[in-house]
């Protein structure tokens, strides 16, 4: 069985030479047998088949994804537990480690061995899956360990463009003219781009980690429905305001990764898939923050009805030849936004099992090749709102990291204590 991989995933992947790499960390009160860890990941590969792929490259040196018949399997990395605050460390350790994806899966998993505690981290290169993906993936996996018998789903896995765009589009001649001739245009403004020999110097990576616990992220939510307005959207409006107020030269823009399987129901959950929808967030610097929650929102919720997963798509798979040069041009090209801001939601995984109980799902990280790497991650777990804040001292450093993090408690603490008042 083997795929190509799209136009989104190639440019994950690059040359294969640089990590981008997810990490998923979670907190387990229990204790565990490694042959128990490695009979859940086991299942988990035979029920999804990408997770025994390698990278192959055909005669044109395209990347396919190809699971090939010699056993392949999930390693897992053992170090014993000396502190609360550890998964962090091993988290950073694995963004710099790069996946030999000729050889070995592109999954990978750390076991912080702790007695009574553990701590452990699924790890994927990010041209696998995505974050919804991931969360599939770690239930089925709790699912196992906490009983090796229990039956999972097998997943029908993506072969292509025809198994998430609808044929009636796919083959449409109107859709496909449109489409080339879109992708012909962007490629060749893409080729004629020109792009800087060297690119910014990241230097050290940082994880800056926080939660507001349950009676907080209560308030959150009420605020938010108060105002009428997301979470998504308060909190990108806070990340923007915290921006703003500490640095001079901000943006003022916030990427924000969009759910494709909200517009394309063919993906479904347990899909290993990792293509992106995108839109970008400002705030107006001349009217208050109350107001612009509501011209965000109005912002959001016109730029998402415009996204066209299945015309992007077929766009997209017909610039191939220019994949390399936009990738070049992600990862030399100077920043033009201040962070991407992902927020997964609330997890809905079981916090109790039968051998054990999940104490703990931490907002995942992610860092990558490809320019700027300030990247804010955020989920609920439990009741309680986590966020991971991720970052190079080249881009943004560590100190004014820490205040923007400041900032934004303060923020939402003052936003909190407004509702109170009125």
């Amino acid at each position: 069985m083997k795929r190509k991989l799209l136009f989104g995933e190639c440019m994950l992947l690059g040359d294969g030479t640089e990590p981008f790499n997810t990490v998923i960390p979670f907190r387990l009160k229990g204790r565990f047998v490694l042959k128990d860890v490695e009979h859940a990941l086991n299942v988990l590969q035979a029920k999804h088949p990408w997770l025994n792929a390698v990278i192959k490259y055909d005669e044109n040196k395209a990347p396919w994804f190809e699971v090939t018949e010699r056993k392949i399997i999930i390693p897992i990395r053992t170090v014993h537990r000396k502190g609360e605050e550890q998964w962090q460390e091993e988290s950073k350790k694995e963004w710099h480690t790069v996946f030999d994806s000729k050889e070995n899966p592109l999954i990978r998993f750390v076991w912080i061995e702790g007695g009574d505690v553990s701590d452990m981290l699924f790890v994927f290169h990010h041209c696998l899956c995505d974050g919804g993906s991931a969360m599939t993936l770690l239930h089925e996996f709790l699912q196992l360990l906490d009983n090796p018998s229990v039956q999972i789903n097998l997943e029908n896995p993506i072969l292509g463009i025809q198994d998430v765009v609808p044929n009636d589009i796919l083959s449409n001649r109107r859709q496909q003219l449109k489409a080339k001739l879109i992708g012909r245009l962007a490629s060749t403004v893409i080729k004629c781009i020109a792009i800087e020999k060297r690119g910014i110097d990241r230097k050290k990576d940082y994880l800056i980690h926080w939660k507001f616990d349950t009676e907080t992220t209560k308030e959150i939510i009420s605020f938010c429905k108060y105002q009428e307005v997301t979470v998504n959207t308060f909190l990108s409006a806070v990340v923007l305001q915290a921006f703003k107020k500490t640095r001079k030269k901000a943006f003022n823009k916030v990427s924000c990764p969009v759910d494709i399987r909200r517009f394309a129901p063919q993906i479904k959950d347990n899909h290993i898939f990792a293509f992106g929808l995108m839109i970008v967030v400002s705030l107006n610097k001349k009217i208050s923050f109350e107001e612009n929650l509501k011209l965000i929102q109005q912002a959001v919720e016109k730029k998402t009805s415009k996204l066209n997963p299945y015309l992007t798509m077929m766009v997209l798979e017909s610039a191939h030849d220019a994949v390399k040069k936009f990738t070049k041009l992600l990862k030399f090209g100077k920043s033009s936004n201040d962070c991407m801001f992902s927020n997964l939601g609330r997890i809905q995984i079981p916090s109790e099992y039968q051998q054990f109980s999940l104490e703990n799902v931490f907002s995942p990280s992610v860092i990558g090749p490809l320019g700027n790497t300030t990247t804010m991650v955020t989920s609920t777990f439990c009741g309680e709102m986590d966020f991971s804040f991720i970052g190079s001292e080249g881009y943004l450093s560590y100190v004014e990291a820490l205040t923007i993090r400041d900032e934004m408690i303060k923020t939402i603490q003052q936003q909190l204590e407004s509702l109170v008042v009125s």
